[in-house]
């Protein structure tokens, strides 16, 4: 029997859309070679399980709270201002990030998503990459971590960065490639009429 994997992607305030739509598309879409089994479950999560406000108005509302989230197989954490201006200091926030890498297979971050990981020390010692923009106060700020400049992701095992915005799908198709296999993300990324280069 196929594995389900599940995906949960953390939401909060001025969280950047396309940070976490885009790899909520990638996942949610994907079928196993059937074209009838969905290869992954995505959930969303926010600390208070209430509506957020994204950027530029979009208001979703999350799946589940901190209190009552399932166990995660991969965990997408998007960025945003609301990541690198307000949850960053959110101590509840961090913390739960750094709870979720005792379940987790993989753990993501999309554009200034980053900022939380490192905040967790999940960076240190490893590389990451970021958005563009973020490049210098990310090094800055972490010395304890290794910035990739200028690629779309960097995989290294059981955390994977992304740059900013449309690098999320990038990454996604990645993981998808890395647990399914080519066949099963290239149909995905035909039906989404998305390019990809795999390896």
């Amino acid at each position: 029997m196929n594995k389900q994997w599940t995906v949960g992607i953390l939401l909060f305030d001025e969280i950047e859309v396309l940070d976490f739509a885009g790899p909520f598309e990638v996942f949610s879409v994907t079928k196993y070679e059937d074209f009838t089994t969905r290869a992954f479950i995505v959930s969303t999560i926010s600390e208070t399980g209430e509506m957020i406000h994204a950027r530029n108005g979009l208001k979703v509302q999350p799946d589940y709270s901190f209190e009552n989230a399932p166990s995660f197989d991969i965990v997408v954490v998007p960025g945003g201002p609301g990541a690198r201006e307000t949850q960053i200091h959110n101590r509840r926030v961090i913390e739960w990030i750094t709870s979720q890498m005792t379940n987790v297979h993989i753990m993501t971050s999309v554009c200034t998503g980053a900022f939380l990981l490192a905040k967790a020390g999940l960076l240190n010692g490893k590389t990451a990459t970021t958005h563009w923009f973020s490049y210098d106060r990310f090094e800055n700020k972490f010395p304890k971590v290794t910035l990739q400049r200028n690629v779309k992701f960097v995989d290294q095992g059981n955390i994977v960065t992304s740059g900013g915005v449309s690098a999320g799908i990038n990454m996604s198709f990645h993981i998808v490639n890395r647990l399914l296999g080519k066949e099963i993300a290239s149909n995905t990324a035909r039906g989404m009429e998305y390019e990809i280069l795999l390896d």
